[in-house]
């Protein structure tokens, strides 16, 4: 991966300018898939025992790990799947979200290398771009990120704005036809794998909520340092971001100077619409056959305690596959995410929850200790895991915070003035 390499357009998406019919399309993905990747068994209840039993939330994802991602993605990009809803002009087929839809049906029965590691790039830096970019920065990131040539991280959070990005620090300062930007980021998934960056910076003295400008900035450049953190789960997934002057020319600058909040709260809504997606069972974790065949195997299926936590979950999971549908059918008819993806994040964090409570109550001891049974002690990292996800992509307080007042019109929350010198004691 160069983040300095410019992709011109070429192959299948951009020579082909037909529209096929849906069948035809289904046809020419799984003929693809048939030649390139090997068919995955489906699972039941009585797999158990089978295959990978590896849970986690966090993988603490490697450049090795990212490279496989990104190999197999210039394979679908090349054949003309990896960016399927993508404008023409910028590399993309230009076709409908059923399409998209279809492909990911159809390649989830085959054995690819897990999406996990450009989650950032292809779910958040990508749909920014090509809504705030300049053609200039469009015709030099759109393509390569969607193609796997390059990976994106989303440089938001600091460690005095998480929650409350309006509070970021890091200043970026115009010189002529260009910005010098210097700071501090954390809690940056993938940027030790990452090759261009989504910057959110300080760039006036004007009051909150417009003072913000968002950047794209190549993470290889000079004064751009990346830091790993260690989490109690053992992986590494996230990361500290220094930057020292660095340098960003104009043109790499989403949106206008001073109005980057929007380009936040757009980037924030991909987000949560993304991580939201997970909540039906996007990600794996709700395979609802397979906690059955742990039931089974545990002797627990007629335990009626256990019956209701497994009933609550699957009670979850149907209602975040309804909102799915429901921002599906919006994203086709033309609306962009909105705040009403908050739900979706809060579905996602309470079906991790009641999921958690459900491996716990069925596992006991063995949850925590490794006996080299299958398919037990490799929860643990899951239900660790659990509790972050209610902070990741804004918390759940700011999510209830954004349903109330942007979907349902409440009253804002009051504003508790600070105490004066006088008054305190």
């Amino acid at each position: 991966m160069s983040a300095m390499q410019t992709i011109e357009p070429n192959g299948t998406a951009d020579a082909d300018t037909t529209i096929p019919t849906l069948d035809e399309f289904r046809a020419a993905a799984k003929e693809f898939l048939d030649r390139t990747a090997e068919p995955r068994r489906p699972r039941t209840a009585e797999s158990w025992g089978e295959g990978d039993d590896t849970f986690s939330l966090f993988r603490g994802a490697t450049s090795e790990d990212a490279k496989v991602a990104c190999d197999w993605r210039r394979t679908v990009f090349d054949a003309g799947f990896g960016w399927i809803r993508g404008p023409r002009e910028w590399g993309g087929r230009g076709l409908p979200s059923k399409y998209e839809k279809a492909y990911l049906q159809i390649e989830r029965n085959y054995e690819t290398p897990s999406r996990s590691p450009l989650g950032v790039s292809l779910g958040m830096v990508g749909p920014t771009l090509d809504q705030f970019g300049s053609d200039t920065a469009k015709k030099r990131w759109l393509k390569a990120l969607y193609r796997g040539d390059v990976v994106g991280c989303q440089l938001f959070s600091e460690p005095a704005a998480g929650s409350d990005l309006a509070a970021v620090k890091t200043r970026a300062t115009r010189v002529e036809d260009h910005w010098v930007i210097s700071g501090q980021k954390v809690w940056t998934s993938g940027a030790h794998y990452s090759d261009v960056g989504l910057l959110l910076a300080r760039t006036s003295a004007s009051p909150r909520h417009k003072n913000l400008t968002a950047f794209v900035i190549d993470m290889h450049a000079p004064g751009v340092e990346v830091r790993p953190l260690r989490q109690m789960t053992g992986g590494a997934d996230f990361n500290e971001v220094f930057l020292e002057g660095v340098r960003v020319e104009d043109e790499f600058r989403l949106g206008e100077v001073d109005e980057g909040w929007q380009v936040a709260l757009a980037t924030l809504m991909h987000e949560r619409g993304a991580i939201g997606g997970s909540a039906g069972g996007g990600s794996g974790l709700f395979d609802m056959n397979r906690l059955a065949g742990m039931l089974v195997q545990l002797d627990a299926q007629f335990d009626p305690a256990i019956r209701q936590e497994y009933a609550k979950v699957y009670a979850g999971v149907a209602a975040a596959k309804a909102m799915r549908a429901r921002a599906e059918a919006a994203a086709k008819a033309g609306h962009l995410p909105g705040p009403e993806m908050s739900l979706s994040k809060l579905a996602l964090t309470r079906n991790l929850a009641a999921l958690s409570h459900l491996v716990s109550q069925t596992l006991g001891p063995k949850l925590l200790a490794d006996t080299g049974e299958w398919g037990t002690y490799s929860w643990s990292e899951f239900v660790l895991g659990v509790p972050g996800f209610r902070l990741g992509g804004g918390t759940d307080e700011i999510q209830r915070n954004i349903i109330s007042e942007r979907v349902l019109g409440l009253p804002k929350e009051p504003v508790t003035p600070a105490p004066s010198a006088s008054t305190k004691g």
